[in-house]
């Protein structure tokens, strides 16, 4: 990391020493009072309303100044956006000693530093709503310069795009990128409006064990770390699912939870080895009721996000509103590859994958296979939401099997925009039908597949005391959050994305 100061951070540094040789603190502790933000000011501000905005105190970063000798326009940025304020030396000088303003104003202050002002609003010639300083108070001097961000009319027109600042800088990237902060506002609109869509119809917020003796709930390969007081080695979540179907086997009828997960695996524009899944399961329903829900949770929370059904990502517009498309993944695979690989087995499988020129691993049983086709022939073509149905069951080690359909199960996954946003199922409940998966996940993993699931003993054994019919759910969080937002990549939805340390 770097450690070497610049030119800039030496003068903001001796600007620091000067500023407490005149006795001003640069980092106090006392409490600033704040009575109106600048969206306030501006939005409430006019002929009519002046009267109480005669004494106003607001607090904000320097993030623009304008010299005209004795007197200053600047530009303050709080959490809800900037308004300019007017500094005049003989207003917050009012004594023969103008120190206050010809040192600490012009000379002491810096792009970036955090100041508190008292004073009335006005509006400019130029009709700008303005704050008409009488004082001033420095909050916290700013020792590292911001990024040089171009704006005209108040609008920017040059903003900081440099990845590698973005996402290891995310602070500053906040600062000086008020759009990115737009986003993270929206994704908070949206986990708002899914709360309260499932806390509306019944269900309960929970939280699980992050920590886990088994990593089980998905395929995928875990993070492992050991617990000493125990001397047992434990595995950050991959999913929570099956701690979720143990509380409806305690009794619960609907459950949720935001649930952070981590899977040792790639890095891309759509995955993170740390991200959020929202799961949720309800007793006595199935994989068609989810369907339905699942359309209505995110029509309503594409609206509560965006204030519309409609959401444009990289050009390209998806709509939300219900009801989504519905096909059964040998019906997708037909179409886009036609190939009919209903019936076929392992084998039939590796030569279809062998004329699609699609590469596999010698450890891919079945399910792998098919995943394979669906996903590099057929995923990317499905733009609007649209759930494939009905998978073989060899793809899905945790789903009951079709009521109509032998050798099937009832799950769909949800694509949307090319890309898999949720995964339900019909939940399997049967526990010595469930052993027998396990058992066969097993003797994948001996075959070299390093994601596939562990036996996990105790979810068997609450299995035994009985769940009820049951559907659940997994939905991506930031890949929704993605599509409503109108991001390309996975990192302009967390606020600290993983990256390789820093190199001094």
């Amino acid at each position: 990391m770097h450690t070497e100061l610049s030119e800039q951070e030496l003068v903001r540094r001796e600007k620091l020493n000067e500023l407490r040789q005149l006795g001003i603190d640069p980092f106090p502790a006392p409490l600033f009072e704040i009575t109106h933000t600048a969206e306030e000011i501006k939005r409430d501000f006019n002929e009519t309303t002046a009267e109480q905005f005669k004494a106003v105190s607001l607090a904000g970063r320097i993030m623009q100044v304008r010299d005209m000798g004795k007197a200053n326009f600047a530009v303050l940025q709080d959490a809800t956006g900037k308004i300019q304020v007017y500094v005049k030396r003989d207003d917050i000088c009012p004594e023969d000693d103008k120190t206050l303003y010809n040192t600490v104003w012009k000379k002491l202050l810096d792009i970036g530093d955090i100041i508190g002002v008292k004073g009335y609003v006005f509006t400019t010639k130029t009709g700008e709503t303005s704050i008409h300083v009488s004082s001033f108070t420095l909050l916290t001097k700013a020792l590292h310069p911001l990024p040089i961000v171009k704006e005209k009319d108040g609008e920017v027109f040059d903003a900081v795009t440099d990845l590698e600042f973005k996402y290891r800088q995310r602070y500053a990237d906040l600062i000086v990128n008020p759009h990115v902060k737009d986003t993270f506002t929206r994704i908070t609109k949206m986990k708002n409006a899914i709360r309260t869509f499932l806390n509306d119809r019944g269900g309960l917020e929970v939280d699980t064990p992050v920590l886990q003796s088994i990593p089980g709930g998905a395929i995928a390969r875990p993070f492992v770390t050991h617990h000493n007081a125990l001397n047992i080695p434990l595995y950050l979540r991959i999913a929570n699912e099956l701690y979720l179907k143990r509380l409806i086997v305690g009794g619960f009828e609907w459950v949720y939870e935001f649930s952070r997960n981590f899977r040792n695996e790639g890095m891309d524009r759509t995955h993170n080895p740390e991200f959020t899944i929202l799961e949720f399961y309800v007793a006595y329903k199935d994989y068609l009721w989810m369907m339905d829900t699942t359309e209505q949770l995110l029509e309503q929370t594409a609206i509560a996000t965006n204030g519309d059904t409609k959401s444009s990502v990289n050009g390209v517009e998806v709509d939300f509103k219900a009801p989504y498309k519905r096909i059964s993944i040998f019906d997708a695979i037909k179409e886009h590859t036609g190939f009919d690989i209903s019936g076929m087995d392992e084998d039939g499988l590796r030569d279809v994958c062998k004329q699609l020129k699609i590469q596999v691993e010698p450890s891919m049983g079945k399910g792998k296979l098919i995943d394979e086709i669906f996903g590099g022939k057929c995923e990317h073509h499905y733009i609007q939401p649209t759930f494939i149905t009905d998978y073989p069951v060899e793809m899905s080690p945790l789903t009951k099997k079709h009521r109509d359909k032998p050798g099937l199960v009832e799950r769909f996954e949800l694509i949307i925009n090319g890309k898999e946003i949720a995964n339900a199922y019909s939940e399997l409940n049967d526990p010595i039908d469930q052993r027998e998966r396990f058992e066969e996940q097993v003797r994948l993993m001996e075959r070299g597949d390093e994601e596939a699931m562990y036996i996990d003993y105790d979810f068997l054994r609450a299995l035994e005391y009985g769940m009820p019919p049951t559907a659940g759910i997994g939905i991506g969080i930031e890949r929704l959050a993605m599509l409503l937002t109108g991001n390309v990549s996975i990192q302009d939805v967390l606020f600290f994305p993983q990256m390789r340390p820093e190199v001094s």
